[in-house]
């Protein structure tokens, strides 16, 4: 039985879900601490962590002797002086993007593939599931559910080899029937795969909180491919209220929305950020992530994750693919996040770039 979350993380999650609903509105003022630790029966140290949580992800900003303000906003509203990033052909691309930002623990992964070689012989000579192996694919369902508030099910986990393969994938299951949207500047590849398998694309340019809201209501597409956090090369991370922005948008087209996540697990602050997926996880979000980032280039093993509602339908269209990572990297990979391995040298990144941040 799951416990419940931390009292910090239910103020932030009762008070981020009070600001998107308009019941704290844009330049309102919070509660103070204290008041606030009164109320819900927490400390003014509980109560501090979840305005700081709040802060990090954009929905207030802490005003000096003055307390905390609502910084959220639903939509953007841009004045002729906003920058725009230069579009993706403008920009120098380079192989800086396929190195991985912090060095892992070799002798904790080499440890978990002897093991694995030891413990499960011939097994990992097995052909795998099309879909990727259950005990893969149920790993990474317990890891999300502990460490990024996706709750899913293995059912609604597909495992290839790395995000390339993987919108190769989106494409068969979406149709190449319809325009795709990519963020303008992006990386450089995924205007190349979605080209290269036959798709029609448009370019939505970036400001430096998401892509304009102007570009978005202007656009016809009926999928919108975003990397909202750390996007490559800009360096973009979307606001609460952008994302917020790309979810009603796709909601109120009927469109689905690719979130390519290769970066929110690396996030300075204390909590993961909030994903697309997190804030709608039904209908309207394909989830992608990979390993490629978090533990090596070497490792080429990518995951995406269907919508609740959709995951039977879309995975008809593509069950006959036969899975594409060897059952022995699967094993090594499971057993690495059952072990805490994973999550241990994550928290290391992210303390990391906590102490850079000072």
């Amino acid at each position: 039985m799951e416990g419940k979350p931390a009292a910090y993380l239910r103020i932030y999650t009762k008070l981020r879900d009070h600001i998107i609903n308009g019941y704290y509105k844009n330049g309102e003022k919070l509660p103070s601490k204290r008041m606030m630790a009164d109320e819900t029966d927490t400390s003014v140290i509980t109560v501090e962590h979840a305005y700081a949580l709040l802060a990090d992800e954009g929905y207030i900003e802490a005003r000096e002797r003055s307390g905390y303000f609502v910084s959220y906003t639903s939509e953007d509203s841009f004045s002729i002086g906003d920058e725009y990033y230069p579009s993706y052909h403008e920009k120098v691309i380079t192989d800086k993007y396929e190195e991985n930002l912090y060095s892992l623990s070799f002798p904790s992964f080499a440890r978990t593939m002897r093991r694995v070689l030891a413990e499960y012989g011939e097994r990992i000579l097995e052909k795998s599931p099309n879909a990727g192996s259950l005990f893969l694919r149920e790993s990474i369902a317990r890891y999300l559910q502990r460490s990024r508030g996706i709750n899913v099910s293995s059912e609604q986990i597909l495992i290839g080899a790395g995000s390339e393969y993987l919108y190769g994938l989106i494409v068969q299951m979406l149709g190449r029937d319809k325009l795709y949207a990519l963020e303008n500047p992006s990386y450089e590849k995924i205007r190349r795969v979605y080209a290269a398998n036959g798709v029609r694309l448009e370019f939505l340019k970036l400001g430096t909180r998401g892509i304009h809201s102007s570009e978005l209501r202007a656009s016809q597409a009926q999928v919108l491919h975003v990397t909202p956090f750390d996007s490559f090369p800009s360096g973009v991370t979307a606001t609460a209220g952008k994302r917020q922005e790309y979810i009603t948008w796709a909601k109120n087209r009927d469109a689905m929305i690719i979130e390519d996540d290769y970066a929110s697990e690396f996030s300075p602050s204390t909590k993961s950020e909030d994903t697309l997926f997190s804030l709608e996880p039904d209908r309207t979000v394909i989830y992608l992530n990979t390993f490629t980032k978090t533990l090596s280039p070497a490792v080429r093993i990518g995951y995406m994750v269907l919508p609740k509602e959709l995951s039977r339908s879309l995975r008809k269209k593509i069950d006959f693919y036969s899975c594409t990572v060897p059952m022995y990297d699967q094993y090594v990979l499971a057993e690495f996040l059952n072990s805490g391995d994973f999550e241990r040298h994550i928290n290391r990144v992210r303390r990391k770039r906590r102490q850079e941040r000072r």
